[in-house]
């Protein structure tokens, strides 16, 4: 196993289990390329961690944000977390933090510049996070994401929140050329405390969906997360991964 020890220092978390951080850092391109002896598994790569680190991160930045703003209702908490937690964000910090030299990328992906690409990055970092959450525990991983995040939730944006769905307009436009359409999918709860489910389609291709209080709200939340995933995607745009 590689040396991962500066890598360590800068999450600022030393593994137990080293198989987790390495398993963290093997994206699925990777592992197909290895060889199968017989009987023998290919490794397994980071999909399932990612999708483990998702959950971890918006809890934590969720906490984190109820705590700093406390002015701030449902919504907003929502549209502030989606910035923080957002592709463009956590591929920015893992970036910065220089992640992508410690990935393992198919040679496709090494020829592409993959260890470049912000959802490569992004997914990396909810990743790490899943993994340090199984390999320490909660507080591991909840001290870990507001180290390495706390300086993007200091600085999140906190004006303008009801204009996301002009945002996304003016963005799905100038890369897709096509038009954000919404649709309520599931109506929630009793008349007098009812909620809505609105998904946000950018051609035939849903790219967000949210829950608020009316259906406005629930709009503006899902234009918020649906704008800042394009915003964050690669060259060749596709819609966020179904989970």
């Amino acid at each position: 196993m590689a040396d991962y020890s500066e890598l360590e220092r800068v999450l600022g978390y030393t593994f137990r289990n080293r198989e987790l951080l390495e398993r963290a850092l093997r994206h699925a391109s990777w592992c197909n390329e290895q060889p199968k002896g017989q009987g023998d598994e290919q490794p397994q790569d980071n999909e399932r961690l990612e999708f483990l680190g998702d959950a971890v991160l918006a809890l934590v930045v969720g906490d984190r944000l109820m705590t700093r703003y406390p002015q701030l209702r449902e919504g907003e908490l929502s549209i502030t977390r989606s910035q923080v937690v957002s592709e463009a964000g956590l591929s920015d910090v893992a970036n910065t933090l220089g992640i992508g030299r410690w990935l393992m990328v198919g040679k496709g992906e090494e020829r592409s510049g993959g260890r470049a690409k912000p959802s490569i990055l992004a997914d990396a970092f909810e990743a790490l996070a899943g993994a340090v959450f199984l390999d320490g525990g909660f507080d591991a991983a909840q001290a870990m994401a507001n180290r390495l995040l706390a300086s993007r939730i200091e600085s999140v944006e906190l004006k303008g929140f009801y204009d996301f769905k002009t945002r996304l307009q003016e963005t799905s436009q100038a890369r897709l050329k096509a038009t954000p359409t919404y649709h309520v999918v599931q109506e929630l709860g009793p008349d007098h405390d009812k909620r809505f489910v609105v998904a946000v389609k950018i051609g035939d291709d849903e790219w967000a969906r949210a829950v608020g209080k009316s259906k406005k709200a629930a709009e503006q939340m899902a234009a918020a997360e649906a704008h800042f995933r394009l915003e964050g995607s690669d060259v060749g745009i596709r819609p966020p991964k179904k989970r």
